[in-house]
């Protein structure tokens, strides 16, 4: 998995969360990433709307039911 995909997992797990209790739950899992690897992650993901950012926490997006009804059709 790539950084992003540790991140993202790290916050599907953890739901509201700050960096450091992302950086402290990759650090638990045994995937080490530096705090640019981190903060790059998180930025990337927000601007592809998978993570919704609140200040310094970080949650998944929540997803709308016409975008799940569209993965369903179409295996997204």
């Amino acid at each position: 998995m790539d950084a992003k995909g540790w991140v993202r997992h790290a916050v599907e797990r953890l739901g509201w969360a700050g960096r450091r209790e992302i950086q402290r739950f990759l650090d638990e899992a045994g995937e080490e990433l530096s705090k640019k690897e981190l903060e790059e992650a998180l930025a990337a993901l927000v601007a592809e709307g998978v993570l919704e950012q609140r200040g310094e926490r970080y949650r998944l997006r929540p997803r709308s039911r016409g975008r799940e009804a569209f993965d369903r059709l179409f295996g997204g």
